[in-house]
């Protein structure tokens, strides 16, 4: 519960870390520049920011916010993605193969050339609600 406001994380490196209810967006956008690695991250809000290429790697991304943020080339190695909010987010090349609990909308955000594994395929198609075996 941190207040990040006019705060530079440039290149700043999270490790280990638990993280509840952050407001990343209030951070100072110029050079703004993370990455995650086993970290929990509950209720964080990312919204509207440009992070590009960022890499979380083996984190619970449980009910954080996404919403408008540019994820392009991201990667979510290993990452517990549970109510986690894609809405109007730049997933284009985003890698997710190996993540899972995600439920993304393919009409709602750009996911060219995103990659999901076969098992992630059910996260793309909630909103449907269908059974898939």
């Amino acid at each position: 519960m941190v207040k990040l406001i006019n705060t530079t994380l440039n290149d700043a490196r999270f490790v280990n870390c638990k993280i509840l209810g952050v407001q990343f967006q209030e951070a100072n956008s110029f050079l703004f520049s993370v990455g995650f690695e086993n970290c929990i991250l509950k209720l964080c809000v990312f919204y509207r920011l440009k992070i590009k290429n960022t890499k979380f790697i083996n984190c619970q991304l449980q009910e954080s916010d996404f919403t408008e943020t540019d994820l392009s080339s991201a990667i979510f190695e290993t990452c517990d993605l549970y109510r986690t909010v894609f809405y109007s987010t730049i997933l284009e090349k985003a890698d997710f193969r190996s993540s899972f609990n995600y439920s993304l909308d393919p009409e709602r955000n750009r996911i060219k050339k995103a990659r999901f594994s076969r098992l992630g395929i059910s996260g793309l198609l909630d909103k449907y609600n269908i059974e898939i075996e």
